[in-house]
């Protein structure tokens, strides 16, 4: 990789100057499971220009919170969601109001800006669940899985067994990730004709039937202290304005671990992991299309919410 401090890089009908190609952003991980190569900036350029025509269909008129890393993992971490002036005028971008004024978020909708996000080492980029204009109306819905201790994966394979199942028995089609961190993300795709209110509250409802069902595996206790070994089923993330990792974004860990979708079918394979994926081989797994017609099978959450009634009371 050139270390060059400056360059020019045609994407598509836009001219992208990178700086600093030659910069570490992330160390190379240990050995065996979760490792990976040393992540350079020009690295992570590369990888996001080349994965972008799997990532992009995630990203497109979705507000985000870039995660930064201008001086590498060891530096400053910034969760950055105003756009700064110096963004070129062709990044597009959409003004969110907030108690006392608004945000002005950037809206990722081509190659060139996941170019150019990648060379202001925007490592992570985080999403929202809805897209603009419509904010107020998601659809997606996630249960963020993590594991109850370092290392146990097995309860967050079976814990996204269980979400889905029940998800499957609501009639929500879902695909599941990994987070690139330690567990999973299993993703409902709506129809975006509900609140975040009323879809927030479907994810609590069915966070607290599984809970139940699995008292001894599964939690939607908040304070950790209360948690004991059992797993945590997060649907924070469903409130207006949270957000979650993209797929196929870079973690910010050593390595360059991967959030990446797969088959369902492969939730039972030993040699999963939440770092399963990294820089060198997410292209591959992207190419096989795990989520595969998945965007088009958004249901509403009404019809969901009634059979989720009914499986509570039977």
């Amino acid at each position: 990789m050139t270390r060059n401090r400056t360059s020019r890089l045609r994407v598509g009908d836009r001219t992208v100057t990178l700086h600093r190609q030659g910069k570490e952003l992330l160390p190379a991980g240990a050995s065996g499971a979760g490792g990976g190569p040393e992540v350079t900036k020009g690295d992570l350029v590369t990888y996001y220009r080349e994965i972008a025509p799997h990532m992009l269909p995630h990203l497109r008129g979705r507000p985000l919170m870039l995660e930064r890393l201008p001086d590498g993992l060891d530096g400053e971490r910034i969760m950055q969601k105003n756009v700064p002036a110096y963004f070129p005028d062709w990044i597009h971008r959409f003004e969110v109001d907030k108690e006392g004024g608004t945000v002005l978020h950037a809206l990722c909708d081509d190659t060139a800006t996941l170019v150019y996000l990648a060379d202001q080492a925007a490592v992570t980029l985080h999403r929202w669940q809805s897209r603009a204009p419509h904010l107020d109306r998601p659809d997606r819905l996630v249960f963020d899985l993590d594991p109850p201790g370092e290392g146990d994966f097995e309860a967050v394979r079976s814990a996204a067994h269980h979400v889905h199942d029940l998800l499957d028995a609501v009639g929500l089609a879902s695909g599941v990730m990994t987070t690139g961190s330690r567990g999973l993300h299993v993703v409902a795709v709506l129809r975006g004709r509900q609140t975040f209110d009323e879809v927030r509250d479907f994810a609590k409802d069915a966070a607290d039937i599984l809970a139940a069902a699995h008292p001894d595996d599964l939690t939607t206790a908040q304070r950790k202290e209360d948690r004991g070994d059992r797993l945590y089923l997060d649907v924070q993330r469903n409130g207006y304005a949270q957000t979650a990792v993209v797929p196929y974004t870079v973690r910010a860990r050593p390595g360059g671990p991967v959030a990446t979708p797969f088959a369902w079918s492969r939730l039972d394979d030993p040699e999963l992991t939440a770092r399963r994926w990294t820089v060198e081989n997410a292209l591959d797994q992207a190419r096989t299309d795990p989520w595969a017609g998945l965007a088009r099978k958004g249901r509403a959450i009404g019809p969901a919410a009634r059979k989720l009634a009914e499986l509570r009371e039977s």
